[in-house]
């Protein structure tokens, strides 16, 4: 099944470990340097990135509310005289002071068909920086692995919250049940595909009446299945057994 791994308190720890990694491995690297992981962007690019989409997620959780706030029509970029790495810097102190009082039930709009509540977004925020860090750290190649807990509540954070909004790459139809393990964090997840849509499983339902003929088995570490769903890494570099199509339907990034 799907399990969360962390609170609150285990996220913003895993962003204070995640954003120093990353300012350290953009700070090692000159500016144009290609972050191989992303196509066509820079370490510039990357870093930019990163800091635009923490002062979005303060706007949204200072606002507060299940409405979606008003996104600015044109990207934030760095000040003049201001490097992209301090720009990043700011935009994390900031969301960090922010999160450091934030009641996680509190009212808030996310993106994903499930409450509109706060804590959403330090997990999310854990997230996306940890996958960004090891982006940043590929670029220096120096890419350290995903820590397992948390790599375990990404995987887990693909399946019950991207899957279920449609944010896949690719679309499409796909139909069979799927088993991602990880050994290293002790977790196995089941899902069925139905078409568009996705359900995750326990393990005492998946063998129901339902047609499960195309079926695929995908073991590795957390990090690495995590890297997998997100883009980074190919599923050919994990252990698969079985349909492996059905893996496109995975993909999220």
């Amino acid at each position: 099944m799907s399990r969360l791994h962390g609170t609150k308190d285990f996220w913003i720890g895993a962003l204070r470990t995640e954003g120093p990694a990353f300012a350290a491995a953009v700070a090692e690297a000159p500016p144009e340097t290609p972050v191989l992981s992303c196509p066509g962007w820079t370490i510039t690019d990357l870093t930019v990135h990163l800091a635009e989409v923490y002062g979005w997620v303060n706007v949204i959780v200072t606002t507060g509310g299940t409405t979606r706030p008003e996104r600015p029509s044109v990207p934030a970029a760095p000040p003049a005289g201001t490097s992209a790495v301090e720009f990043w810097q700011q935009a994390y102190d900031r969301l960090m002071a922010t999160f450091d009082g934030l009641d996680p039930e509190a009212p808030t709009w996310n993106w994903a068909p499930q409450p509109k509540k706060a804590g959403f977004w330090p997990r999310r925020m854990a997230h996306e920086t940890s996958v960004h860090r090891w982006d940043a750290q590929l670029a220096i190649a120096a890419g350290e692995p995903i820590e397992a807990k948390l790599a375990a509540d990404g995987v887990s954070e693909v399946l019950d919250t991207w899957l279920p909004a449609g944010r896949r790459t690719a679309k499409g139809q796909w139909h069979g049940v799927v088993h991602l393990a990880a050994p290293d964090a002790g977790q196995d997840w089941y899902l069925r595909l139905r078409g568009e849509g996705v359900a995750l499983l326990d393990t005492d339902t998946i063998l129901d009446h339902d047609d499960h003929r195309a079926r695929v088995e995908v073991t590795g570490t957390a990090s690495d299945l995590l890297l997998a769903l997100m883009g980074r890494v190919s599923f050919d570099t994990l252990g698969v057994r079985g349909d492996r199509a059905l893996l496109d339907g995975l993909r999220t990034g």
